[in-house]
Formats: C-alpha cells, structure tokens, sequence
C-alpha cells in the first residue's frame, strides 16, 4: 500500500463538515497532519469546539484542532445559523470537548506545516470561507508552490448560488480570500453546488447510516436529519445536498467525479453578484486555466463510500 496522502482540513463545522471529517478519519489513505478552523457557519469559537466534538464522538482526541480567523479579510461575518442551527452541529446531543485547542494560530500551522513537510506532499482541503488560506498566502507567498493540491467546496456555476441568487456561501463569506486562493497558483480542485446538489440525503441513504448503529454514526444522523429540513423546504427534494464530504471523496476515488479545467474569477465589487464564481466552463475567455471544476458524481457511489467509511470509525 502506498504512504498515506497528508492532508490538512481547514474548516467551519457545519453538519456536513462533520460528514466529511468522518469519511476522512475512516479512511487509512488519509494522514490528517491537523483540522484548521475558521468563521463561517458559525463563529470561530464555535466552529472550533465543532471541530473537537466531532473527533471525540470518533474517539480520535489525538487529532490536533487549530483555530484561524474569526473574521473575513475585509467584511463582516457572514454566518448561517439558520441552516446548520445555533451550534452549527445541532441534531445530537452535545457535550462540551475534553480535549485541547491547540495554542498556535491556524494560518502559522498551515504555513508551518508546508514548509515541513517535502513540497508537493500536502493536500488542503478546504469545507468552508478561505480565509486561512488566502491569510497564509499574504503571510509566506512561497508556500504556493509547496502545496500538491488544493480540493475545495465552494462556488457553482449552472446551478447559481445558495446564499444569494449568484453566490455560494463559502465563497461569498469571503469574496476576497477566494479570490486570493484563485489567483495563488496552486493546483485547485473545485466542487460546486454542480456537484453537491447531485448528492441528496435520501431517506434510503440515511437508514444506511443509521443501520451501522456505531455512535459516530448515529450522530452523524442526527446532524443530517436536522441539516436537511432547511433544503427540504427550499429544494422540495427527497433530503438536502451534502456539500462537503465531497471533497475527501475525490481524494479517495476521483473516478467518482467529472469535469474539466477552466478558468474561474471571483466577484468582488457588485453588490448584486460579490461571491460569483465565474467559471469559463464553455472556454470562450482565452484566460488561463486555473481550477479543474467538477460538474457530475456518482451519487450511489459516494454514498457507499460515506457508509462504508463511516462504518470504520
């Protein structure tokens, strides 16, 4: 078996970021060197205590936790407690973490880390605003060049925004760290709501999960059923999308996904579209390349990988 793949997650937890930290903690491919957190979906206090009690309901206390921005670059908080409710991870029951949050700041363990580590050897995997990348970068431009890849969830395209008619939120929290990220030059995996609209937490997907019975999995299907009644009543879908496990998802069998490489620029300047992702999906710009965005999955494959993964923990 070849060396698992280092990964950083930087992150907002978020229902679906638990979903995705699960799949990556059930998953040997994956070394996680550490979880960033940042402001988003909720505040960064509470994003970084999201972050430990999702690694305490997987008993893995021994996966470092390090908090980064509290606030955009150069806006106010955007957050969304009334998607993911007021503790960002409402459905189970909570506790109050055991373990510790790590002393130093996010943006210094991801630069830190880059530089450690042989270049070209850590993936970010970015679930919520960029801010601690586009931080990092400002801090020590050459970690660009260091990073292998960078698998986000964020923007759509055909599928329009989330959080307003053109933007989605990740992006439109933070309009000008994207735009950063998208500038850097480094090698940049795009899921948008393309994709995660296509993943739905079917009633027959969820029982899957709530089969395996394991405490990880049972919170994690508490989460979701609280997280979808928002696109329940939005979509009038059978379950809500499931944005963020994506992202690891394409770290484990890419062959689930399709796209093509483009060029993506951020808005940051209309009131009316700040946030956009404007993806030059039919190539008609002659810009640069700079993002390889996805457009389709493989719904039922991703989610028998969410439950078999799930089912390690």
């Amino acid at each position: 078996m070849s060396e698992p793949r280092k990964i950083i997650i930087d992150t907002d937890p978020g229902q679906d970021d638990a979903a995705a930290i699960m799949l990556a903690l059930g998953s040997p491919e994956l070394d996680i060197l550490g979880i960033t957190t940042v402001a988003g979906n909720v505040p960064l206090s509470r994003t970084s205590t999201n972050a430990r009690i999702i690694l305490e309901f997987c008993s893995r206390p021994d996966v470092k936790v390090f908090a980064g921005a509290d606030r955009p670059i150069a806006r106010p908080l955007v957050t969304a407690e009334h998607v993911h409710g007021k503790t960002g991870l409402d459905g189970p029951e909570l506790h109050e973490p055991e373990m510790p949050l790590q002393a130093q700041h996010a943006v210094d363990f991801i630069i830190e880390t880059l530089k450690r580590e042989p270049s070209g050897t850590v993936t970010l995997c970015t679930l919520g605003p960029l801010t601690n990348i586009a931080l990092a970068l400002e801090k020590a431009p050459e970690i660009a060049g260091r990073v292998r890849e960078l698998v986000m969830m964020g923007g759509g395209f055909f599928e329009g925004g989330n959080i307003t008619p053109a933007a989605e939120f990740n992006i439109y929290v933070d309009p000008e760290a994207a735009a950063a990220v998208f500038r850097s030059g480094i090698p940049i995996v795009m899921m948008p709501l393309d994709v995660t609209h296509k993943v739905l937490t079917l009633k027959s997907r969820v029982a899957k999960l709530r089969a395996i019975g394991s405490r990880p999995a049972i919170a994690l299907v508490e989460m979701l059923e609280f997280f979808e009644r928002f696109d329940l009543e939005k979509y009038g879908s059978d379950g809500g999308p499931l944005h963020d496990p994506t992202v690891i998802a394409y770290l484990l069998k890419p062959e689930l996904f399709s796209g093509r490489d483009c060029n993506v620029e951020v808005e940051t300047a209309s009131p009316l579209t700040v946030g956009m992702t404007v993806v030059d999906w039919w190539q008609v710009t002659g810009r640069k390349h700079n993002a390889r965005v996805m457009k389709d999955i493989d719904a039922d494959g991703f989610f028998a990988l969410l439950a078999e993964r799930v089912g390690r923990l």
